[in-house]
């Protein structure tokens, strides 16, 4: 059931951001008033389609990806007719290939855009969160050298931090490696050395440290302890009997310890606190009340594209930050990158968990292919756009000759990608130690909501 589930979701998924990404080369082509031979969803043997005019409209075979073939678009069909592809300006022909990384972006964006306005529960950003620690997990490398919860950390790795995502990636990129880290507490200056855990299968580092940052209710079950308390979806939970809440796990874990009695939640509604006492309900031995807890956030629809705008800002650098770091060798490709097979096992289990959660890793998957297509690699749409601009600073075409090996080296390098991507899929879910795998338990500052 859950291969069908994984199978269904990634078809989707995909299927939708294919279709807006070749959605965006057609209508640019057209408009341009380029011939449009075909448009395809997947590669390979034609399925089923319908032509319309002179474009043949199809789904393929293979969906991992998809194509617009425009009408004496290799150099070897170069013809007189002003409506094909090489005969029309240079800009032109720019635009053509930007329109489809660019139509990903605006589906990311609209998706976030509706999700905010909708109400949704979110990963966190730790790029908008203070360097101060919540919480330390445990038995971890934070805890073994003293870190605390409320340390505002002032560098990490000898470079000052302006914010938890500058945490987060020094200690990612250092597996089983000292990092230096001074933190303020009570007023004064510390110092630590902190050894990050390395974690299977993905490989990064783990130090056990937790930004501040309040858990809400995500969701308030009807006819439950919560809902007749009167919590509303979107409370801030501040603390629990007094108790500041430093997770959603630290408050779910004093539910459960407290079954059958009364406690007493400080909520932030409105920017306003207020105490609100509920009853658990005995459910096993621990105590429950009917409610999802996450990270959750609502803005009006004015508020919601500008969020979402800065969202994907934010989940560009980040993810641009990592590919230099793969690039320099500072994390390893298996830590950051996600083939096919782990997309489809994310969008399956975003499926089982409702649409919201499906359409959040949609938006984050399409503005990641935008990314992808823009580097400069020959057969992207980046590598296409860069050829052209380095003709229009020569003032000539490159020859016929050594387009033909740029094309030919362009889809060398995505074979090896793609074949990468998959093996390094493969590696990941087999048996641990089998290719020197260290166990570890994973940390990121996304934290999936808890039922309690």
């Amino acid at each position: 059931m859950d291969f069908l589930t994984n199978t269904l979701a990634f078809v989707f998924a995909l299927g939708v951001i294919i279709f807006v990404h070749e959605g965006g080369h057609l209508l640019v082509a057209k408009a341009f008033d380029v011939r449009v031979l075909a448009f395809s969803l997947g590669f390979g043997k034609r399925l089923f389609g319908f032509k319309r005019g002179e474009t043949d409209y199809r789904v393929s075979l293979v969906p991992l990806g998809g194509y617009v073939r425009l009408g004496g678009e290799n150099p070897d069909e170069v013809s007189d007719d002003p409506r094909e592809f090489l005969n029309k300006p240079r800009w032109q022909r720019i635009l053509v290939y930007l329109a489809g990384p660019a139509m990903n972006v605006v589906l990311s964006i609209a998706i976030m855009a509706v999700l905010f306005s909708a109400g949704t529960s979110v990963s966190i950003d730790p790029g908008s969160l203070d360097p101060v620690v919540g919480a330390v997990v445990d038995g971890s490398p934070a805890a073994a050298v003293g870190l605390e919860p409320g340390d505002r950390i002032v560098s990490i790795g000898g470079d000052a931090v302006d914010d938890w995502q500058d945490v987060n990636m020094a200690i990612v990129v250092a597996p089983g490696k000292p990092v230096a880290i001074t933190y303020q507490r009570d007023g004064k200056d510390l110092s630590a050395t902190v050894v990050p855990e390395k974690v299977a299968p993905y490989g990064y580092g783990d130090a056990g440290l937790l930004p501040e940052v309040l858990p809400r209710f995500v969701q308030v079950l009807p006819d439950e302890p919560a809902a007749a308390a009167g919590f509303e979806a979107g409370d801030e939970i501040v603390s629990v009997d007094g108790r500041r809440v430093a997770d959603q796990t630290e408050f779910v874990e004093y539910l459960q310890a407290h079954p059958a009695q009364q406690v007493k939640v400080t909520v932030r509604r409105g920017g306003h606190e207020q105490v609100i006492p509920v009853t658990t309900k005995d459910v096993d031995g621990q105590g429950k009340i009917g409610a999802m807890i996450g990270y959750y956030v609502e803005y009006s629809p004015g508020e919601a594209v500008l969020e979402s705008v800065r969202f994907n800002w934010n989940i560009a650098v980040s993810t641009l930050e990592i590919l230099g770091k793969i690039v320099t060798r500072q994390v390893s490709a298996k830590t950051a990158v996600s083939g096919p097979i782990d997309i489809a096992s994310m969008s399956g289990a975003a499926a089982r968990t409702g649409f919201k959660p499906l359409f959040y890793l949609m938006a984050v998957i399409s503005l990641s292919i935008a990314i992808f297509n823009l580097l400069p690699i020959p057969l992207l749409d980046g590598g296409q756009t860069t050829i052209l601009l380095i003709e229009s600073v020569r003032g000539r075409d490159l020859s016929l000759a050594l387009k033909e090996r740029i094309q030919q080296f362009g889809f060398l390098v995505i074979i090896v990608l793609m074949a990468a991507v998959i093996v390094m899929d493969i590696t990941k879910r087999l048996p641990e130690g089998m290719f020197g795998g260290d166990s570890g338990q994973q940390q990121t500052t996304e934290q999936p909501a808890s039922p309690d």
